[in-house]
């Protein structure tokens, strides 16, 4: 028997003066002793947060369980420099204390929102916003009840979460939800990655969610949201109402030349506004492949240069297509379409390349990944040429997954946009034989013979073409670092020209001493990163070939987490005529906040698809590791001592904090916005 409704209110009555009895105990204990008190509270709040109408009463506390110091010690402590993408898998834990906890930091940011507990260190906007973002991440613990592994692994806690969700989003409202959503799909699609299928999936999802009239999403969004929809499921009118597969191919043999025309231009419109492909435009490339190439062109948008591409190596594209575009990989129209337009096609070993790799033969280890990974449909074979398309088309895409990988990652963009036959040498070099070969230094470095990479664990959350060479590339690069071990200082001076190529520049700049963490030599650092880089103190010479560098990662707070390798790929002036660095973070989304300030952008300033930039100053803040030519010296004696002075106020309120000797920490206080 169910218990009644004057029942479940007595339950939660009495769950609630416990946890304030909790709370209070908590609140009258000094710091030292605080962690005496804490099981006492966490089980109070799991205790309500179970109940009908436990996360209102919670909320209702939030001010005093914070000020108790239940937060007190860890990253919640600080909530103006909470993730929202952390806090999906926080919910999803199998730690019921730390459920427990994101969980309550949630109802605090909603009592912040609500206007009910002003927070000293963050806005009502900034909560309900940081809400809105969170649901936005999270839908399927709003819209969907916990699967059989969810109760098994978390038990009654599955649902605690969506009654959370719940009463969050009765709070702050779906429609701000939606547009979140949306604008954040935007946001990482316009970074223009080669792996979209958590984006395809979301905005699958939104689209199942909108249909149900059970759900309540609300009327925002509008047409961003439909831009999106459609680039998938109803982009042209032969494929309005998401028919299948086989009803469009029917509909299409049926049109004459002027609906073809119109139908292959709605595709390439959509294609190149959302960087998304629907899988019907697999089906229409597929059919114009026997009727015109002009519809071809059409139906890939190029430009000029993609078109006479085309024309020119016709057998070459008509067999790419052949081999590599099904619906299961229309994504690689996306890269066909941009490696037409990029004119890397007339490079002379490209082509012969190419069609060393549509005749390539995968070694079994090979075949098993792709198939384990991406299944059986199409084959090996196909998703891995479906892969080649996209990285050489968008050398920009390319993400190192959850793996430590970023030298491996960033070293497959730059082949990828700089050189290409390179590029496809190591593949063919992965695949065909499940061995590469590079040299150090004139000695020869097998993967196959050489120790473990920074990864723990064979990667799997990569694009085709990096899911079978980074494993290679990981243990070659490791084997690089271990032959320079016994030499001094960063091994990155000798590794990063052999690794990535000859056009890394053989002169190299660190301001950290390797044997003590500490920063050194910062105002000659700064003053040769300007010489070689600022338009303005090198004589206006733009960079030839992208170089790799070494930056400082710091997290909204400006705390240091950890290095990381990103490629330097031009200075200029923005928009507003702002001197910028515009560079490649290989870590799936370079849109981040470092810190005092220090927000990366990743549109709006001027960047092309897949760079990230900061201003100047700003950049050099971060950076610890550059190459230079040492021919070409600039003029670093004429940056003004007040712009070195400004980076290092940066970097006095960042990763250099700890880092910098007593006498050299003047910094002046952050500038203000």
């Amino acid at each position: 028997m169910k218990p009644t409704t004057d029942g479940r209110e007595v339950a939660l009555a009495k769950r609630v003066a416990a946890l304030d009895d909790a709370v209070r105990a908590m609140a009258e204990t000094r710091d030292f002793g605080k962690h005496t008190k804490l099981r006492r509270v966490l089980e109070a709040l799991r205790r309500v947060l179970l109940q009908p109408g436990g996360p209102a009463a919670v909320q209702a506390r939030a001010q005093a369980i914070e000020e108790a110091g239940l937060f007190q010690g860890t990253d919640w402590a600080t909530p103006e420099i909470l993730v929202p993408s952390l806090v999906g898998p926080g919910l999803r834990s199998e730690n019921a204390d730390t459920v427990v906890i994101e969980a309550t930091s949630e109802l605090r940011m909603l009592a912040v929102a609500r206007g009910d507990f002003t927070h000293p260190t963050l806005s009502a906007e900034d909560a309900r916003q940081f809400l809105s973002q969170v649901l936005a991440m999270n839908l399927e613990l709003l819209f969907t009840p916990p699967s059989e592994a969810e109760r098994v692994r978390q038990g009654r806690t599955a649902q605690l979460i969506r009654d959370l969700f719940r009463h969050v989003a009765d709070e702050v409202g779906y429609d701000s939800v939606l547009d979140e959503l949306v604008d954040e799909i935007w946001r990482i699609l316009r970074q223009r990655p080669i792996q979209v299928d958590q984006v395809q999936s979301l905005i699958t999802r939104i689209a199942i969610y909108r249909g149900d009239p059970d759900v309540a999403l609300g009327g925002a969004s509008g047409q961003g949201l439909d831009r999106l929809i459609t680039s998938l499921f109803g982009t042209t009118e032969a494929c309005r109402e998401d028919p299948g597969v086989d009803v469009f191919r029917s509909r299409l043999a049926a049109m004459d030349t002027g609906a073809l025309q119109y139908e292959a231009t709605g595709f390439a419109r959509a294609m190149h506004d959302t960087g998304l492909v629907s899988p019907y435009h697999a089906e229409l490339l597929r059919f114009l492949r026997h009727e015109s190439d002009y519809l071809l062109g059409e139906a890939l948008g190029l430009s000029d240069t993609g078109r006479n591409c085309l024309l020119r190596y016709r057998d070459l594209v008509h067999w790419l297509i052949e081999v590599a575009v099904h619906p299961q990989t229309a994504q690689c129209i996306y890269g066909l379409a941009l490696l037409l337009d990029r004119g890397i096609l007339y490079e002379p070993p490209v082509v012969p390349a190419l069609w060393r790799q549509l005749a390539l033969e995968l070694a079994p280890v090979a075949r098993e990944r792709l198939t384990t990974v991406f299944g059986d449909q199409p084959g090996p074979e196909a998703r891995l040429v479906a892969g080649v398309l996209s990285m050489l088309g968008l050398p920009l895409g390319v993400g190192q997954g959850d793996n430590p990988t970023c030298q491996s990652a960033r070293a497959l963009s730059m082949w990828a946009y700089n050189d290409p036959d390179y590029l496809l040498q190591i593949v063919a070099w992965a695949a065909r034989d499940d061995e590469v070969i590079m040299h150090f230094e004139g000695q020869p470095i097998s993967s196959k013979e050489s120790a473990a990479g920074l990864a723990a664990t064979l990667p799997m959350d990569l694009d085709p073409v990096s899911l079978l060479v980074v494993p290679h590339l990981d243990r070659i690069y490791a084997e690089m670092g271990r032959r320079c071990a016994d030499r001094p200082g960063d091994p990155h001076r000798w590794v990063n020209p052999e690794f990535h190529g000859w056009w890394t520049a053989r002169g190299f700049r660190i301001n950290v001493d390797v044997a003590t963490g500490q920063l050194i030599d910062l105002d000659d650092f700064y003053r040769h990163f300007h010489a070689s880089y600022h338009p303005s103190y090198n004589g206006g010479q733009p960079l030839i070939h992208p170089q790799p560098a070494g930056v400082a990662v710091t997290d909204s707070a400006a705390r240091y987490i950890g290095w990381h390798a990103i490629t330097i790929l031009r200075a200029a002036p923005d928009p507003q005529d702002v001197m910028r660095v515009y560079f490649f973070n290989p870590n799936n989304d370079s849109g981040q906040d470092w810190g005092d300030g220090v927000v990366v952008s990743t549109a709006g300033n001027g960047e092309r698809f897949g760079e990230a930039s900061l201003p100047f100053d700003q950049f050099a803040s971060r950076l610890y590791i550059f190459h230079v030519d040492p021919l070409e010296r600039g003029q670093p004696e004429k940056v003004p001592a007040e712009d070195v002075t400004r980076i290092l106020g940066y970097v006095e309120r960042s990763w250099g904090a700890d880092r910098l000797p007593a006498e050299s920490r003047q910094a002046p206080p952050s500038p203000q916005p």
